[in-house]
């Protein structure tokens, strides 16, 4: 079987066209094409008055014409032999192996399923402990506090609950790692499994869309049960569990809020990066923690149409397109970078907090993308020095928490204290006044529960202001009329990623707490929902390894719980 890539046809084009398209690229008779199969398509829209779709295809030709053409076009990096694309599991129990401890896992984010889903095709049986509810009650606590109808619930909301934070997201599943054990195919095909389009095999940038996102993971809590693994929902881990063996301190377990103890002699901490109440109890409990950059910024939204035409030229609106997207960067005069981050095309900004008297916002779409705005992050990296100030003391690995509490607590302000957003005009954001104008322009926002006018000069540090009003008159240069003055910013996105790192061994524990696996994005590796699934594919391999390697271990101690 053979690769070819870099098949362009016209945007028009039917699908029978790529067959003939296939043999006068290769000169090679019609009869001879055995079959082909779409294995990536993308837009090559680089030249607006003749926009492309771009194919990769594995073909299935006669061997002897398949040693033919990989001679032919030896030069050609675009026909290569097809290679191997299906993950292989790294090792699985047999049925009379004594089954070993179940390893917990912490989080039912991408991060934490995955894990569970591999640790369970292992033969592992793990338990998955998430703090939320499953995913149908906490949309409706999530869509119901938006609307205004229920109260803001801090266990159940978008970052907390099954699903994580990438529920209520524009669903993107592509991610800059390198793959060479094809964890991310794993991923994508376990995602159509369990009711994902089938176009998100293919497609360069695909992405699934909130609600479709919430029919998945249902459908792959229901794989991870059928092999035997357990998933208990409205578990918040509050302590981790220790004994004393020959001296030692040996993770023993898991405490809940509840009370409730668990025992365990490996641990998944799957949590995301907004488990700030997770954060301070492991370092209090001793286990490594240490700062680590993320962004701040605003929400910044536009009619689709005007982004459509500057990426699409005469083509926008074609049905082949969709709603375009962007990806915007600029390093400006006081060394910062101002970047796009988790941009939504036809989306909604909403309300992404998790704790009470916070304003934090964020970015949604579905399937479709047919809401009238566009809208994305317009963020500025923040340092681990930038926050030394906020943290309780010299060094402390929480700072880059209270950094963000602050701001967030600044935003609730400036909204009135409603968990509204305050928004402003980019106009005059750009040029303040002494008094900020107290109308919005033609640009609706979309963010529930709603937007206040704002000075958003006020709504994060001097530093980033600084940077953003540098920046976004510069973008105009990418995507003309991007600065246009009723463009709506709406403040703040602060949960960009983890603002600490539980660093981690070659084995993937923590580096001074044996057991404890820390993966995904609230532990500082992965950001998006497709690193955070292979992240935890990772951990599950090398967890699962460790496990079958060893005999079935013994209880644990009597002295389970001792925090020390």
């Amino acid at each position: 079987m053979l690769r070819l890539s870099e098949l362009k046809l016209p945007l028009d084009h039917e699908e029978t066209d790529l067959a003939p398209a296939i043999c006068k690229r290769l000169k090679i008779d019609p009869a001879e094409l055995q079959s082909h199969r779409v294995v990536k398509e993308s837009v090559d829209a680089r030249r607006k008055s003749a926009i492309q779709i771009a194919y990769s295809l594995e073909l299935q030709l006669p061997p002897e014409l398949e040693r033919q053409l990989l001679k032919r076009f030896k030069r050609d990096p675009h026909l290569q032999p097809a290679s191997e694309t299906r993950y292989q599991l790294v090792a699985q129990a047999s049925p009379d192996t004594p089954a070993p401890l179940r390893p917990v896992v912490v989080g039912a984010g991408p991060c934490g399923y995955f894990c569970a889903l591999i640790l369970a095709e292992m033969g592992l049986k793990p338990l998955l402990l998430e703090r939320g509810k499953p995913v149908k009650e906490r949309t409706a606590d999530t869509f119901g506090f938006w609307k205004g109808t229920l109260t803001f619930n801090p266990e159940s909301n978008a970052q907390f609950g099954e699903g994580g934070a990438g529920t209520f997201s524009d669903g993107k599943l592509y991610s800059q790692v390198r793959d060479p054990k094809h964890l991310g195919r794993k991923v994508l095909e376990e995602l159509v499994a369990a009711g994902a389009n089938p176009e998100i095999l293919v497609k360069h940038h695909p992405h699934i869309g909130t609600f479709k996102l919430a029919t998945v993971v249902r459908g792959l809590r229901s794989k991870i049960t059928a092999l035997g693994g357990e998933i208990q929902f409205e578990s918040r881990v509050s302590k981790l569990c220790f004994e004393q063996v020959h001296g030692t301190r040996r993770l023993s377990g898991v405490e809940l809020a509840s009370g409730e103890s668990i025992p365990a002699r490996q641990v998944v901490l799957a949590v995301g990066h907004s488990a700030r109440d997770t954060f301070a109890m492991l370092h209090e409990q001793g286990v490594s923690l240490e700062r680590k950059a993320f962004s701040v910024g605003f929400r910044i939204e536009h009619p689709q149409p005007l982004i459509d035409a500057a990426r699409w030229g005469d083509c926008a609106g074609h049905p082949r397109l969709g709603a375009a997207e962007y990806k915007l960067v600029k390093h400006v005069s006081n060394g910062r970078c101002v970047y796009s981050f988790c941009m939504c095309p036809g989306g909604l900004v909403v309300g992404a907090t998790s704790e009470v008297g916070r304003v934090v916002t964020n970015g949604m779409s579905q399937h479709s993308r047919n809401e009238r705005n566009a809208n994305s992050g317009i963020v500025v990296n923040v340092e681990t020095e930038d926050v030394e100030s906020y943290g309780a003391y010299p060094g402390d690995p929480l700072a880059g928490i209270a950094f963000q509490r602050h701001w967030e607590a600044k935003a609730f302000e400036l909204g009135g204290s409603t968990y509204a957003a305050p928004g402003q005009r980019l106009g005059d954001f750009l040029a303040p006044t002494a008094e900020p104008p107290a109308e919005l322009g033609v640009v609706k926002p979309s963010y529930s529960p709603g937007v206040v006018p704002a000075d958003l000069g006020q709504a994060l540090p001097a530093f980033v202001i600084e940077a953003l009003r540098e920046a976004l008159p510069q973008f105009n240069q990418s995507i003309p009329g991007y600065a246009m003055d009723d463009a709506l910013l709406t403040g703040v996105e602060t949960r960009t990623s983890s603002p600490v790192r539980i660093p981690r061994t070659k084995a993937l524990e923590s580096v001074n707490t044996p057991g404890l696996y820390p993966a995904g994005e609230g532990a500082g590796f992965a950001g998006g929902i497709l690193s955070a699934a292979m992240d935890g594919i990772r951990v599950a391999e090398a967890l699962g390894l460790t496990l079958l390697r060893q005999e079935r271990p013994g209880a644990p101690g009597e002295s389970a719980c001792d925090p020390a």
